[in-house]
């Protein structure tokens, strides 16, 4: 934060009581909207450990996770989180992810963000191709 990184936000991911990953907001130093404390220490984590699923870690966080943080912890498997501030503490500072809870509780032709399904074959081929495909790994 005082390196110019990003705002007030870290985390760290702990395995068997070890940091096994590092992160805070770097959004401004790499352009990178994504770059959220988080998602930094779950990339640090999943790099160091050669995989992606954290089902067996902790992640400890500055901050109550925006909806894309806790999304990418889900998808992490991390079965722990615990957190500092509140979402309303951030909000209080400037960091107000209001929008995006209620956006995310719409269903998508009634969010802001103008989207709509345009059915193409290729895009179910795909779906198909992955059943069929021996060597997929789920996650």
């Amino acid at each position: 934060m005082l390196a110019g990184d990003g705002g007030p936000f870290g985390a760290v991911v702990v395995l068997g009581g070890a940091v096994v990953g590092r992160g805070w907001n770097r959004v401004l130093k790499t352009n990178d909207p994504t770059a959220h404390a988080e998602v930094v220490a779950l990339r640090d984590a999943c790099s160091r450990l050669g995989r992606f699923s954290l089902e067996d870690a902790e992640i400890f966080a500055s901050c109550e996770p925006c909806p894309m943080c806790l999304g990418a912890i889900h998808w992490a498997r991390v079965p722990k989180l615990v957190y500092a501030s509140t979402r309303d503490d951030a909000a209080a500072a400037g960091f107000s992810d209001a929008d995006f809870y209620r956006e995310l509780a719409l269903p998508p032709e009634a969010r802001a963000l103008a989207s709509r399904r345009e059915e193409r074959p290729e895009g179910r081929a795909l779906f198909d191709a992955w059943t069929r495909l021996d060597s997929r790994r789920l996650y």
